[in-house]
């Protein structure tokens, strides 16, 4: 079995431990830290989105040129852009990145953050948007004659792109709900969750499944699931690790950064996506879970992003992975606390482990 690993990138050094530090944009930063994952051998980064953050497209335009075989998975959501144009503007990239352009939906969990943007669409409209969204965003990257579409949505009158992907774009989504399972088990080539405990996880691959089968699909998507990995090298200097993090991210009161703790809602209210609400349920139920996750993170930083830790020697987060590859899991998505170093340790230690034991099993 192939798995593919996805790491993050920013503009700059910033995560729920670390203050924001030098330009909002530093192209050196961003420069380096596209050589970390490329050289540690990640598949992918992904580029985030917020309504404070840098463009998402931009970003991934500059980082494919100081690259030379790291995909790009570009953060959007539908809403804001017409999706005939967001068609050309994937498919320009992926023209010049030489088709390393992948695109995550996201329809967006968190009201207030949607409306600095003026979008004040209730949640299941915004579903219903994005299932129109992503047909007619297909629609122009593969039809080879004009076409029009009439919905509740949108509306083109013989549209047609001339500017075309170089190999299809793989279409990510995120999403907890029951809305998600229906537009991403439609639509998805790889549908995205946040870290929960095994059991958890593989009731909400049942129901992406589920979801496909109702839609018709033969195959349904690959499963993606992100993790916040935290190495030492031993187990009690990783849990030593672990608690440093966690002390400081509660001095923060929810950690810095743009996707994090309460800047994704207004007032610190509780959360209203439903993939956030399952991770701080996790949490109460208990710290550790399985043979290395961790929820304390989640619950300190308000679960507002893939927020939840698998914590060990290098060795037991590879395993960790692995019970995750087991069930169904065949995308990876790992970043770190200390994100460029994390990268870098990744790549040397973490991936090597995980890639030998799949080849080792392909053998046997």
């Amino acid at each position: 079995m192939t798995v593919e690993f996805i790491g993050m990138i920013g503009t700059r050094h910033v995560s729920e431990i670390h203050r924001p530090s030098g330009p909002l944009v530093n192209p050196d930063f961003v420069r380096r830290f596209v050589a970390a994952h490329e050289d540690g051998g990640f598949d992918k980064v992904l580029i985030g989105h917020s309504s404070s953050t840098p463009d998402g497209l931009q970003v991934a335009g500059y980082a494919a040129a100081h690259s030379e075989r790291l995909g790009f998975l570009v953060a959007h959501r539908p809403g804001f852009t017409a999706p005939t144009l967001a068609a050309r503007q994937f498919a320009t990239l992926d023209q010049f990145s030489g088709g390393r352009v992948a695109v995550h939906v996201i329809s967006g969990g968190s009201d207030p953050e949607q409306r600095r943007d003026g979008d004040f669409l209730a949640k299941d409209e915004r579903y219903a948007r994005t299932d129109e969204y992503l047909s007619v965003l297909t629609r122009a990257w593969t039809e080879p004659e004009p076409f029009s579409h009439h919905g509740r949505f949108y509306r083109v009158e013989d549209a047609h792109a001339e500017v075309r992907p170089v190999h299809r774009i793989p279409v990510y989504f995120g999403g907890s709900s029951e809305a998600a399972y229906r537009v991403g088990g439609r639509h998805a080539d790889v549908f995205a969750l946040w870290g929960e405990p095994l059991a958890e996880t593989a009731e909400q691959i049942a129901s992406v499944r589920a979801a496909a089968r109702a839609a018709g699909r033969a195959e349904p998507p690959r499963i993606s699931v992100s993790f916040r990995p935290i190495l030492g090298p031993t187990e009690d200097e990783a849990w030593r690790r672990a608690h440093q993090i966690l002390d400081r991210i509660t001095a923060a009161r929810g950690g810095h950064g743009s996707f994090t703790g309460n800047r994704l809602r207004l007032g610190g209210a509780a959360p209203a996506n439903v993939g956030s609400r399952r991770l701080l349920a996790a949490a109460a139920k208990g710290e550790r879970h399985d043979r290395a996750l961790w929820t304390p993170t989640a619950a300190a930083t308000g679960a507002a992003g893939n927020s939840t830790a698998l914590v060990g020697t290098p060795e037991t987060v590879a395993a960790a992975l692995l019970d995750y590859v087991d069930i169904g899991v065949s995308t990876l998505l790992i970043r770190g606390y200390d994100p460029l170093e994390d990268a870098v340790q990744y790549g040397r230690e973490l991936l090597p482990l995980v890639h030998q034991e799949l080849a080792h099993r392909a053998s046997a």
